[in-house]
């Protein structure tokens, strides 16, 4: 080869590696920009205070589909309380064993078209409360004891009408451990903690997981009755409660409450495609910001590629990193902190699926019942 033929060539590689590099630089700060946002995002969340356990005027709401394997742990999570369990006509022993653990068990009435299942029953169980204030909660969630009294005098102070938490993810599976909380952190890339607890603002945020409502507040805006056909009733729930100018809070308490939402791939699959894009469609801007997000750490896999293709290899083991450290605050495991990449992309498809079914008024089955 020509003298200069050759030093052309290696000018050419090292101008071309330099551009993988800085390309890998700009996706490196993106990809960062987004996980600090996200973090930052729910960090803004105010932190449920603990209180001292003590007896408090509110009823437990709790409804429940074929929950044998959950709804006695539930139940024992309010010593101190009434416990309303509505068997949503379950075919287990739901029923039996939320009585053994203490709870009053009712049924809803039959479910009328269009209408879902867990608004039916929460409307349902609403109708036997008495107390002041009314926590539904569902039934693969537990708690310690001290929550109820810390959620009363928390919206107590502030004189919420509504306060809803977030709650600790528990991941049992290797795909629970790897997807959730990667979509957990994804989901709050768009999310304005400081905006879903001003009144003022039209970003609305809440967790049907775990919800206390002011009696009297709820009876005023209609409670489920009102969202009675939402898939997503908990943000409708609170967007109803700012158009009514009630006061809110959106708070985290992993201290105090734990729930596992999902018990494997395929839960995780049917549940996404049943919420998920829904959610980002009634809420147009967190769902473009986390559209974005999404596309930029799907980014990491061709700029991974190209770093190798040009043996990179420093600059590739450090990308590769990058994701796992970026997100790691959101892992409780080490696998999930090292197969991050892999979230990435099966929270992709999961994602896409749940665009397309929600598009194409696709159904999915959930509960035993199609949604």
């Amino acid at each position: 080869m020509d003298p200069y033929d050759s030093e052309r060539f290696f000018a050419k590689l090292q101008s071309s590696e330099s551009m993988v590099l800085a390309a890998a630089a700009a996706l490196s700060l993106a990809m960062a920009f987004f996980a600090w946002k996200s973090r930052r995002n729910y960090l803004k969340l105010p932190e449920l205070p603990k209180q001292p356990e003590s007896p408090t005027s509110l009823t437990a709401i709790i409804p429940a589909r074929n929950e044998a394997a959950n709804i006695a742990r539930a139940v024992s999570s309010f010593p101190h309380n009434p416990v309303v369990v509505v068997d949503d006509f379950s075919t287990d022993a739901t029923a039996q064993l939320a009585t053994q653990a203490g709870a009053r068990v009712i049924q809803p009435p039959k479910l009328k078209r269009g209408v879902v299942g867990k608004n039916n029953a929460c409307f349902a169980g609403s109708q036997q409360a008495t107390t002041d204030w009314m926590l539904f909660v569902d039934a693969d969630t537990w708690y310690r004891p001290e929550l109820a009294s810390s959620l009363v005098s928390y919206a107590t102070k502030y004189d919420l009408s509504l306060a809803t938490v977030f709650l600790k993810q528990e991941c049992v599976t290797v795909w629970e451990k790897i997807i959730l909380p990667y979509a957990f952190a994804l989901y709050f890339c768009g999310v304005n903690g400081k905006q879903v607890n001003t009144s003022s603002s039209s970003e609305a945020l809440a967790n049907g997981q775990c919800m206390l409502w002011k009696r009297s507040s709820y009876q005023f805006v209609g409670g489920h009755g009102t969202v009675a056909t939402s898939v997503i009733e908990d943000v409708d729930l609170a967007r109803l409660a700012k158009r009514h100018a009630l006061r809110l809070r959106v708070l985290r308490a992993e201290h105090l409450g734990s729930v596992r939402m999902y018990d494997g791939f395929a839960a995780i699959w049917r549940g996404f495609q049943k919420n998920a894009f829904r959610f980002l469609v009634v809420n147009p801007g967190t769902g473009f910001q986390v559209v974005v997000a999404s596309i930029v750490m799907a980014s990491w896999l061709p700029m991974m590629i190209a770093l190798i293709t040009h043996k990179l290899w420093i600059a590739a083991v450090l990308f590769y990193l990058l994701p796992c450290a970026l997100f790691a605050p959101w892992y409780g495991s080490f696998l999930g902190i090292l197969l991050t990449p892999l979230a990435i992309y099966l929270f992709q498809a999961i994602a896409l699926n749940a665009m397309i079914s929600t598009t194409f008024n696709l159904r999915t089955t959930w509960k035993g019942r199609a949604v």
